[in-house]
């Protein structure tokens, strides 16, 4: 099990990243981004609770790991069609950094998201 609870230790901690950078550093500089404010809040929770499903069973191993992989592997990726449906709808507002940060954050989450997919398989 320690790959699987490495995975869900990196799940978490980039969950946890991106609620502290959507929650704190976009809303701070929000007029470089471009994203509304209650978008990135609603964003920022759901990475929050995110971080908290998946080092919550990094930290408690559950013996039958594989379908809380399979959740969370399936909660980040309509996380992500969230996310790219927010950039869709306020493609107007935001702002190069914006789509950048977004593409990116889409990116990262799409790897970790085939990763996850690739160690259920195993």
């Amino acid at each position: 099990m320690p790959l699987t609870k490495n995975i869900f230790l990196l799940d978490g901690l980039g969950a946890l990243l991106s609620a502290f950078s959507l929650g704190v550093l976009l809303t701070t500089f929000q007029s470089i981004f471009g994203m509304p404010l209650p978008v990135l809040y609603g964003l920022s929770l759901v990475a929050g609770l995110f971080a908290v499903y998946s080092l919550g069973c990094h930290f408690f191993s559950p013996h039958n790991w594989r379908p809380f992989l399979r959740s969370i592997a399936v909660a980040n990726v309509l996380y992500a069609c969230l996310s790219l449906g927010m950039v869709v709808c306020f493609y107007d507002e935001l702002t190069a950094w914006g789509v950048g940060y977004f593409g990116a954050e889409l990116l990262v989450l799409l790897a970790l998201v085939a990763l996850e997919l690739r160690t259920l398989a195993k």
